[in-house]
């Protein structure tokens, strides 16, 4: 994944909408999990941009995400749970790229990739 641009309007609204009141790393990732999970409709069409030593996605690979993953995941990266090849199981959002999103979530998972691209941590 290549390191994005500086974008002042994104770090913006991560310093004050999401990780506002955030105060440790628990806290942030809290924070992130949140923020992702109130826009997540009931199920949603992503292709794989990236591939992960967690994950069994190849890199332009479909899935049907459902759902967050526990919040007891995500310590170390956020999860979301997806359907595939008969499945149900967790892989990395960073992964992942929505094909079928309305505006607000294709928003919050660039705003995640933004994070994650500039090796921001919890």
């Amino acid at each position: 994944m290549a390191i994005p641009r500086p974008s002042a309007a994104r770090e913006r609204r991560i310093e004050m909408e999401i990780v506002v009141d955030a105060y440790d790393a628990e806290e942030r990732a809290l924070s992130w999990y949140y923020y992702i999970q109130e826009r997540l409709p009931a199920a949603f069409q992503a292709k794989c941009i990236s591939e992960h030593a967690v994950s069994p996605l190849h890199k332009g690979e479909r899935v049907e995400v459902v759902g967050m993953a526990p919040e007891d995941d995500y310590r170390f990266a956020l999860f979301v749970r997806i359907n595939w090849s008969g499945r149900r199981f967790a892989v990395p959002l960073a992964q992942l790229e929505p094909l079928t999103a309305d505006a607000d979530l294709v928003e919050a998972i660039e705003d995640w990739h933004y994070w994650v691209g500039r090796s921001y941590e919890f």
